[in-house]
């Protein structure tokens, strides 16, 4: 299951990526915010980023007006590698390289089109397992 959450400037986009996912049937958990009034990003990068650490959900997807506070938010919390994305390349190599468990994106740096380009490269690439990738993110672990 996909945890997903957004602050007021995410919400449009959001509600995008969550058709996507219905419509993929991929099955999500939607952790707010629920509309466009204003709020803080760091209470919905929480909730989402808790929702990992606890195995709920097994990967999360953050979106706020520029996806940097949310994914510094997200990484606050231990075991989290939240990674900012606005191309494939990236979503690709963070899953490959990072293991990042989060894809935060930024609702007014991208448009919806090519966010759910991202959504799909970041959620169906995997892991490499590579030594030095396992090496490095236990550094960040400890």
């Amino acid at each position: 299951m996909i945890a997903i959450g957004s602050d007021h400037g995410g919400f449009r986009l959001k509600q995008e990526v969550m058709a996507h996912l219905k419509e993929m049937g991929i099955e999500y958990k939607d952790y707010g915010c629920y509309d466009e009034s204003s709020c803080d990003y760091p209470v919905y990068a929480k909730k989402v980023a808790n929702a990992i650490v606890s195995g709920e959900c097994e990967k999360g997807i953050l979106i706020c007006g520029t996806g940097i506070g949310i994914s510094i938010a997200a990484n606050k919390v231990k075991g989290i590698r939240a990674a900012l994305c606005h191309d494939t390349f990236s979503a690709q190599a963070t899953r490959e390289h990072n293991d990042a468990n989060i894809l935060a994106m930024g609702a007014r740096v991208i448009g919806p089109g090519h966010a759910l380009k991202i959504v799909d490269t970041f959620l169906n690439t995997e892991f490499s397992n590579d030594e030095r990738h396992i090496r490095r993110i236990n550094m960040i672990e400890d």
